[in-house]
């Protein structure tokens, strides 16, 4: 009798070990190990016949043939700018995102518009009766006769009238609720979900149809199941943004069919998601002018300029140790900025709580908003104002110069459109900002944080 062959597989991200162990030793996390039963090797005269078998043979580079992919263009802008033009057929594509962000919803809306395009959709879904689908598509507006919804947990049956109907989209709602008869075990689980994805990977690419999951995500931000469910799929999509905002941001985490680099933007409102077609107007639409904290940083989020506010509270701190609370941006880049300011420009800063917030939901992860940052936290302690028509962006390094940033053109142009007319910029980004792309602009070329609060604020003493 064959040796019964045994494995732990973590069940958050999916390292493999020969025995258990209390504590992942990749990921960190307590008991996660989970026992997995290996399937029984091969006889070795199999092996041999297969090595022995005629393989696919290799082909030179050049007498490839190229796939005409023809991509299914969803008719929702910003979810084909994501995906890199539309969906390819047969591409497997994950979305995942927190609880309540709207991912059922763009799902059924995007279902909707496939099928006014290409027709028939197959929606199989594990969390909602058919009922509940049919009261949200009310909700949005959806009437369309050949959205097909099958409410059910079995893969295997899903699968099965996808093979009967030949859809132009598979939509599953949501993996973790899936079970297949391939695999022993729960709903959710890593064998389960392993085996899931896998079948549905298979279906892809055999039947070329597209089939998009839905997948939930732990209270760390990650998406639930193993890590390698990321690598089974074709593209990996996430679904962020605060509840209590109305700004939804679309990214792609892995794509193998276009860029990582684009976002799509959406806005939450009554009748579904909608498509943000000027996110930074948007952003900017409540800031009042001549305020002291406030600061306007041009980032980018993908390949898209945004301009989004940033305000800043100093206030005496009653306790030994001052407070730094960041919302929107990473808090251990404040605590650089606030340190590179007493340092450098001599602000004093240790007994001062010191507060920034993001307006608008926007979360700002690039050092290009280190600059206005900073003019931000100066603005407040001295209570000064900066002219509203300013547009601040740059990297601030720890000796308090200022280091340029990529595709500050993109940047000028999208402040310039919205009626900003002065621009300070990194002295190393002054020859790609014509003074010819922004008419009647004025760019404030700056190489130090001191020259920077100088030109902003006029202040001679600094």
């Amino acid at each position: 009798m064959a040796k019964r062959k045994v494995r732990y597989v973590c069940s958050n991200c999916g390292s493999i070990s020969s025995r258990w162990l209390g504590r992942c030793p990749q990921c960190g996390e307590w008991n996660t190990m989970v026992e997995k039963e290996e399937a029984a090797a091969a006889p070795k005269g199999s092996r041999s016949i297969q090595r022995s078998g005629a393989g696919i043979k290799p082909a030179a580079l050049p007498d490839i043939a190229m796939e005409n992919m023809i991509r299914i263009a969803t008719g929702i802008g910003e979810l084909d700018r994501v995906l890199g033009g539309g969906i390819v057929p047969g591409a497997l594509i994950l979305l995942s995102g927190d609880p309540g962000i709207g991912k059922s919803t763009i799902v059924l809306q995007l279902a909707a518009a496939v099928c006014q395009t290409k027709g028939t959709v197959l929606y199989g879904s594990g969390e909602e009766s058919a009922g509940q689908i049919k009261m949200r598509a009310q909700r949005l507006g959806i009437q369309a006769a050949n959205l097909m919804i099958q409410a059910d947990t079995a893969l295997d049956a899903i699968l099965q009238e996808a093979r009967r109907l030949r859809p132009s989209l598979l939509v599953v709602d949501s993996i973790q609720t899936m079970y297949t008869s391939e695999a022993d075990s729960t709903p959710g689980s890593l064998s389960q979900i392993r085996e899931c994805t896998s079948q549905l990977m298979t279906f892809a690419k055999t039947e070329i149809i597209p089939v998009i999951v839905i997948g939930h995500v732990t209270k760390e931000g990650t998406i639930a199941g193993p890590r390698m469910m990321e690598h089974m799929v074709d593209v990996v999509l996430y679904f962020e943004g605060e509840r209590n905002y109305q700004f939804r941001v679309l990214r792609s985490i892995k794509n193998r069919f276009g860029s990582t680099n684009e976002s799509g933007l959406f806005t939450m409102n009554e009748n579904g998601l909608a498509e943000l077609t000027n996110p930074s107007q948007m952003l900017l639409a409540e800031r009042a002018a001549n305020q002291a904290g406030s600061a306007i940083a041009a980032v980018m989020d993908g390949m898209r300029p945004l301009l989004g506010e940033i305000q800043a509270l100093t206030a005496h701190s009653v306790f030994p140790v001052p407070r730094r609370t960041a919302s929107g941006m990473d808090y251990n880049r404040l605590i650089i900025l606030l340190a590179v300011l007493e340092k450098r420009v001599g602000m004093s800063l240790g007994n001062q709580d010191v507060y920034i917030n993001v307006v608008g939901g926007l979360r700002i992860t690039e050092t290009a908003a280190d600059l206005p940052i900073a003019l931000a936290v100066y603005s407040s302690l001295r209570d000064v104002s900066m002219d509203s028509r300013i547009v601040v962006m740059g990297e601030v390094g720890l000796t308090g110069d200022i280091r340029r940033v990529p595709h500050a053109l993109r940047r000028v142009k999208e402040a310039a459109k919205l009626g900003f007319q002065s621009f300070i910029i990194p002295k190393g980004n002054q020859d790609d900002v014509p003074l010819k792309e922004v008419q009647g602009g004025h760019i404030i070329c700056v190489s130090t944080l001191q020259e920077a609060i100088q030109k902003a604020f006029d202040d001679p003493i600094i």
